[in-house]
């Protein structure tokens, strides 16, 4: 558990420096990028690692049914990251998609795992999100809204976000966990 509680502190501190320290950020200059992604990745090492390694109680037992509200929330959660890059047209009602994305990955997880670890782990990563966005909004107002994007763009979202659905299910049906139900 102290793990995963560490590499949430490393995640939180490397993803919020930039918010909460913008000069000492700023005067690190390129140096700064690569301390942010060492120390993102080093959380993410951390994360892992102590998840898998987890023997926490469960605190419920999901029912069977609540796989597949998982599932549609993990394409949406998809969807939303490849919205954000892609620039669809939901960037023009939702100002943090990719932030809305782990919003809704973070809650897909809750809702199928009782266990402590992952109510720490993900609620940990819940509350990060929420945080930035807090933070983002009273920091930076809102600016243009995005065009409209084609519907060609629209399209290609949609069918890459079924198809990186599709391979998170294959790297979690690799790593052991069945996600379909």
């Amino acid at each position: 558990m102290a793990l995963i509680i560490l590499g949430l502190l490393l995640w939180w501190a490397a993803h919020l420096f930039k918010r909460l320290a913008p000069a000492r950020r700023a005067a690190l200059g390129d140096a700064g990028k690569g301390l942010v992604t060492v120390g993102v990745l080093a959380g993410v090492v951390l994360m892992v690692i102590g998840y898998r390694g987890n023997t926490a109680p469960d605190l419920w037992y999901p029912p069977a049914f609540l796989t597949h509200v998982n599932n549609l929330l993990m394409l949406f959660a998809v969807y939303l990251y490849a919205a954000s890059g892609m620039k669809t047209r939901i960037t023009r009602v939702i100002r943090h998609p990719q932030l809305t994305a782990v919003k809704t990955w973070a809650v897909a997880h809750l809702v199928v795992n009782g266990d402590l670890a992952s109510v720490i782990l993900f609620g940990g990563l819940l509350a990060w999100a929420v945080v930035e966005v807090i933070l983002i909004n009273r920091a930076d107002p809102r600016g243009p809204l995005p065009e409209p994007a084609s519907m060609g763009r629209e399209i290609g979202a949609v069918v890459g976000a079924v198809v990186v659905t599709g391979a998170i299910g294959w790297v979690h049906n690799w790593l052991g966990v069945w996600p379909f139900g």
